[in-house]
């Protein structure tokens, strides 16, 4: 065999591989293409964290997020909801307070702009958009004092927007709900 057969020979044995590696990437680059438009249609007709809205204009005047709303109760079941307003640059409370070993459900919705929420030392950490309700469940296993610092660049004054959680027995958070009669439990009592 001639050296000019062998280069042609060898040429035709590396256009095979090429295209088949060219066809092997293309329908890789397809399948990939498929799960993201997929799931980018999937998740756009049911958003997981946009499942309830509010209206920010009215959280002030009516619904579940007014002033006296905020904070933490106990449910009839015995669990706990705490409702949060973010707002530049403050949640409101500053101070939340919740029960160790109890199932406490986070709802919380932004007066403004995009807020983040994260509690320090737990896996606790939300997006909160004006317009809908954020909600998640967590327990809180034994008694602490817990930092709450917006993670979401809200402004100017983003670096000072912060609250605490702070944890402590159910006994101690049954007295303090005796204690204070109202439907808002905070830090001081």
């Amino acid at each position: 065999m001639s050296a000019r057969g062998t280069g042609a020979a060898s040429g035709s044995v590396i256009e095979r591989i090429e295209r088949k590696w060219a066809i092997a990437m293309s329908a890789i680059l397809v399948v990939l293409v498929a799960i993201v438009i997929f799931t980018g249609l999937h998740w756009a007709m049911m958003p997981p964290s946009r499942v309830e809205t509010v209206q920010p204009e009215t959280l002030n005047s009516s619904g579940e997020f007014v002033e006296e709303n905020l904070g933490s109760a106990i449910e009839p079941d015995g669990s706990v909801t705490v409702r949060i307003v973010a707002q530049q640059y403050s949640f409101t409370p500053q101070c939340i307070v919740v029960p160790a070993n109890v199932p406490i459900t986070f709802r919380a919705t932004s007066a403004d702009v995009i807020h983040g929420m994260l509690i320090t030392g737990t896996n606790i950490n939300s997006m909160i958009e004006p317009g809908y309700v954020s909600t998640f469940r967590t327990t809180f296993a034994q008694p602490a004092d817990h930092l709450m610092p917006c993670h979401e660049f809200c402004g100017t004054g983003h670096q000072g927007m912060w609250a605490h959680v702070k944890v402590i027995d159910r006994q101690a958070f049954d007295a303090l709900e005796r204690h204070s009669g109202a439907r808002r439990l905070s830090c001081a009592g």
